[in-house]
């Protein structure tokens, strides 16, 4: 990737001449008192800024920069000035002491091709307000978080129970563990289950998976920074050729769906909500709108989900005492044959601490970005409004001040003396403050009842031949960091 950066950098100096290159280097005395004012950081290149020193592994770069330049630090995103934020006390207070001074989302300049400035996860101002309000009440209605969208995981429970079974203890691809998760999203969001073998089903997560693919690539990365010359170069196409494929097969779902008149009685699906908030002379949504909020739901709902399950039960694998503990209690307060609720998770206080531990150690997602409404004081330091802010999540989940062990998989992170499960305000695992993640309630309804309900079942071990510590888990860098592996056992229980 810095070669290819770096090929792009001299064809651009090239372009510019000595007069940019010189406006870069020489600034005024104002400019050099302002930037006197931020937090140290790496010298920027021209035009590039420090894109060199932030590899493929992004995250991972910014951790090693915060170990260098301290939790605030400046870094140059091409030529945007952006700060970095690590650790408890500098995230909690950016996202839950400002309140509203860091609820809008920066520029990005390949979601804003995407999305035109609609959705729900890319947008701020009054457009994510409404989306953001009604995405919460929708899905509040149709039972998130409750009964209703608890029978509707457990029902995709017991069809991949039942995949799992055909296995027979032979090795089967981890991707069905996220083809589940995906299948529970798709039921929310268009109230229908699909087939495994489906090939709309098999289409969507294809799809989904190449544009969270090309969203990591030095390409799309190139467009962010230079969105004008990455249009000239055609950057955004591959990504947008995907896009394209995927908004075809969701409108062909959405479609499917509108009906001639708007019915009686409470929505059965996200997208019926939208559509009839949609026909509605004073809704705020018209088909656009519907397009992004779907969009924006499929991409974020499915892949984060099914990555965090996956990795729940891989890292059972790993560590066989963790997955006996999870499955003696289980067995304790559930038995082997009645299936888990939501209600019982008070009564597994180690069941609880361990996806917990989960979701601290993968760190899905590992950064958020916002951007400064007002002149703001962080960490010390006095920002200018419109300061675009990264706040880096993965850093607080592994804040050595904060954590026992924060580079280890320790369920005691959650329990106390006693074994009960103790919340911990340093877990932001899905942001804190305003914009936490809308679909938190059904994403831990999601990995809750399906990792119970598998490690009731199940003794999950590693392929024949391995053992669990020389299990290697492979990282395909997407947007999020994805699990792999060639495959897992899941041999029924005796």
């Amino acid at each position: 990737m810095a070669l290819l950066v770096l090929v792009l950098v001299l064809g651009l100096v090239g372009l510019v001449g000595l007069a940019g290159l010189w406006a870069l280097l020489h600034t005024g005395p104002r400019a050099l008192c302002q930037a006197s004012c931020w937090p140290p950081g790496p010298r920027p290149l021209p035009l590039i800024g420090n894109l060199l020193l932030l590899q493929v592994d992004k995250e991972n770069s910014l951790m090693e920069l915060s170990e260098r330049y301290g939790q605030v630090f400046t870094i140059y995103w091409g030529r945007q000035k952006m700060v970095v934020l690590g650790g408890y006390e500098a995230v909690r207070e950016a996202l839950v002491g400002t309140r509203p001074k860091l609820t809008i989302r920066p520029f990005n300049a390949i979601f804003q091709l995407i999305q035109k400035g609609r959705g729900i996860f890319s947008v701020s101002g009054p457009p994510w307000k409404a989306s953001q309000q009604f995405t919460l009440r929708a899905l509040h209605d149709l039972g998130v978080g409750r009964r209703p969208v608890a029978d509707k995981v457990l029902q995709e429970l017991s069809y991949l129970l039942g995949q799992l079974d055909h296995y027979g203890g032979r090795p089967f691809p981890v991707a069905l563990l996220g083809w589940a998760t995906s299948n529970i999203t798709f039921t929310v969001l268009f109230g229908q289950r699909f087939d495994y073998k489906d090939p709309v089903f098999v289409a969507l997560l294809e799809l989904i998976s190449e544009v969270m693919l090309h969203l990591a690539t030095v390409r799309v990365q190139l467009y962010n920074v230079m969105p004008r010359l990455g249009a000239l170069l055609q950057l955004q196409r591959p990504i947008m050729r995907k896009v394209a494929e995927l908004r075809a097969i969701l409108r062909t779902l959405l479609e499917a769906r509108r009906a001639p008149a708007a019915e009686e009685g409470p929505a059965h699906s996200y997208v019926e909500a939208l559509i009839r908030q949609e026909a509605d002379p004073d809704g705020q949504f018209d088909e656009d709108d519907v397009m992004a909020c779907v969009l924006d739901m499929v991409l974020a709902g499915t892949e984060t989900t099914a990555i965090a399950i996956q990795w729940a039960i891989l890292l059972m694998v790993k560590h066989q005492s963790v997955q006996g503990r999870v499955q003696e209690e289980l067995d304790r307060v559930l038995g082997r044959s009645r299936p888990p609720q939501m209600e019982d998770l008070p009564s597994l206080p180690y069941t609880n601490a361990v996806l917990h531990e989960v979701q601290r150690f993968i760190s899905v997602p590992p950064r958020t970005s916002r951007s400064l409404t007002t002149d703001t004081r962080l960490s010390g330091y006095l920002f200018p409004k419109g300061t675009d802010v990264i706040l880096l999540l993965n850093s607080v989940l592994r804040d050595k001040t904060q954590w026992e062990t924060p580079h280890q998989f320790n369920p005691g992170h959650f329990l106390d003396a006693d074994g009960r499960f103790v919340k911990r305000e340093a877990f932001m695992a899905f942001s804190a403050g305003r914009r936490v993640c809308v679909g938190e309630h059904l994403a831990r309804t999601q990995v809750f009842l399906l990792f119970a309900g598998l490690l009731q079942r199940f003794h999950l071990l590693p392929p024949p031949g391995l053992s669990p510590a020389s299990l290697d888990i492979q990282i395909i860098q997407a947007i999020f960091k994805r699990p792999f592996v060639h495959g897992l056992c899941a041999v029924p229980r005796p």
